[in-house]
């Protein structure tokens, strides 16, 4: 949606900005927060103060007419430029947070850089115009910004306007609503096996259609496929197809699978959705056009529960109620030649699933590192280095860097880690066991594995 703006008001606002800028030092009483990591200081600055406790009546006001009342009325007038006036005003940049929510849906250049000087008043910090929105987050997530009162609510009215079908996706749970943002597409909330009707979402693909090897001749020997093994039966998924669906519900091997895809990640994952606890019918993965930290949001379009697409943790909705933790198979990542030869009798997915499209994310769009807004990243390693991971019968998750792991495995080394050890398949890496079971890894950017896995052992090869 586009919402106009008069400049006049802008000036206003950064009349405003200045005074409260002077009465900035000290005037606040802040919480204790845990002191942030050097690098994130050196990268972004000191954090500015931060209050605790409600919002005063003024402020809740203001919040409701800047930040509601423009969605749900359509536009933007003098009452929404003298609310944002008092929220910037407050010198809480726990408001800060709703401003960037609002930023995401607007399209207009005045208003876009109104709503960003408010920002840089909050924050005591001079945002640029440009990626304004980005830097903005990217800040809030790295000082770790705490949210304000009552957030969840007024961000749910904010992005229902939007697109109403997120209504069920925007409730309680073990989620960080904070780092949410849009993708810039739909919900895919089709039901399952509809999966041939049009959307205007990313169409996730259910009981795809797939073929022989040999029959597969549209696929080049060079090009990257997703390997995935069970029960003796393989299936190659080409990345190619991956990056229009984004999500697949299979069944290989005897057992039900959920595969999602993140472009941004670098990351194919599979998730076992059968043998579930009593009670729990198989949940059908969906794209929710939903973002965390710049790594696809997955649901269940049954019940609408949410997903933690790295953890496979229901962390929303009847299946977190219930604790869903699903279990993970080995994703292969690999070229279709290496992976046919060493799984002959392998089946892949139609080239028809493509949609006639043919997309390459890795080395376009996203090769100059993550285009949403992450935050910190941990300084270990570059941010697009390619890892594959795995979490250890101990519930330790570790890294491994992939292009020190194949030196290593070709040459014959061992590569171990308390039950984890690494092997070859296929020109790929997967995690076993020491008796050779699967472990459930899989490949991913490091930016993506290191956020969502915080802490996680990193092995120096």
């Amino acid at each position: 949606m586009v919402l106009a703006i008069n400049s006049q008001f802008r000036i206003v606002l950064i009349v405003a900005a200045v005074a409260v800028s002077l009465a900035w030092s000290g005037a606040v009483r802040g919480q204790e927060a845990a002191p942030l990591p050097d690098y994130v200081i050196e990268q972004y600055g000191s954090p500015p103060p931060i209050p605790d406790g409600p919002l005063s009546e003024t402020v809740k006001e203001a919040v409701e007419t800047a930040f509601v009342d423009s969605l749900t009325q359509s536009a933007w007038g003098s009452d929404q430029t003298l609310a944002l006036i008092r929220v910037s005003e407050s010198k809480d940049p726990r408001l800060v947070w709703i401003i960037s929510d609002l930023m995401r849906f607007t399209a207009g250049s005045q208003l876009s850089a109104f709503l960003t000087d408010a920002a840089s008043t909050l924050l005591g910090k001079e945002i640029p115009q440009q990626n304004n929105w980005g830097v903005i987050t990217d800040h809030l997530i790295a000082w770790d910004i705490p949210a304000p009162p009552d957030y969840l609510r007024v961000k749910r009215a904010i992005f229902t306007t939007v697109v109403p079908g997120w209504d069920k996706i925007f409730v309680e749970g073990d989620i960080d609503w904070r780092h949410v943002s849009w993708g810039g597409v739909l919900i895919d909330n089709r039901a399952f096996d509809k999966t041939d009707e049009a959307c205007n979402c990313i169409p996730a693909a259910d009981n795809p259609e797939v073929s022989s090897a040999d029959e597969a001749t549209w696929l080049k020997d060079d090009d990257i496929v997703f390997g995935i093994e069970v029960n003796g039966e393989s299936r190659a998924y080409p990345r190619r197809i991956m990056e229009v669906r984004e999500m697949v519900n299979d069944t290989l091997g005897g057992r039900d699978l959920g595969i999602p895809y993140c472009t941004l990640c670098g990351a194919a994952q599979a998730y076992f959705t059968d043998q579930l606890p009593d009670g729990i019918e198989r949940p059908v993965l969906r794209t929710s056009g939903l973002l965390i930290r710049s790594n696809k949001v997955m649901y269940d379009v049954n019940t609408y529960s949410v997903f933690d697409t790295f953890l496979g943790k229901a962390v929303t909705g009847p299946l977190a109620d219930k604790k869903l933790q699903l279990e993970q198979a080995s994703v292969v990542t690999t070229d279709w030649g290496t992976w046919k030869k060493e799984h002959p009798e392998t089946t892949v997915l139609v080239e028809a699933l493509a949609l006639g499209r043919d997309f390459d994310f890795r080395n376009g769009r996203d090769a100059n590192g993550p285009i949403f807004p992450v935050g910190d990243v941990d300084p270990r390693l570059p941010v697009h280095e390619d890892i594959i991971g795995v979490v250890t019968a101990s519930g330790k998750p570790v890294a491994f860097q992939r292009s020190k792991a194949l030196v290593a495995l070709k040459k014959g080394d061992e590569i171990a880690f308390e039950n984890v050890r690494l092997k070859l398949d296929a020109g790929g890496i997967r995690a076993v066991d020491a008796d050779g079971s699967d472990l459930g890894s899989h490949q991913a950017f490091w930016f993506a594995w290191s956020q969502f896995h915080p802490g996680t052992e990193l092995w120096s090869g």
